[in-house]
């Protein structure tokens, strides 16, 4: 099996990112999250605040994630 490293991204890759809202975000973006692919992380940061932390997720552990919330798992 092929293991991926990944590593937190610098203030700079994450400020040169592109950056994806969700489709189903609304238009003011009240409670959206925002991903980017940054070499072979996957990170999340809330829209409202380009500036503050990301999450920075492997691969894997960010599906885990996603299917975690879809299937109502997380008390978000």
């Amino acid at each position: 099996m092929r293991t991926m490293q990944h590593t937190t991204p610098s203030r700079s890759a994450l400020a040169n990112a592109s950056w994806r809202k969700s489709s189903r975000s609304q238009a003011e973006g009240a409670e959206c999250v925002e991903l980017a692919r940054i070499a072979a992380t996957v990170c999340v940061r809330d829209s409202k605040d380009a500036d503050g932390p990301a999450l920075a997720l492997s691969p894997g552990h960010a599906r885990t994630l996603t299917a975690r919330i879809k299937n109502g798992e997380l008390d978000l």
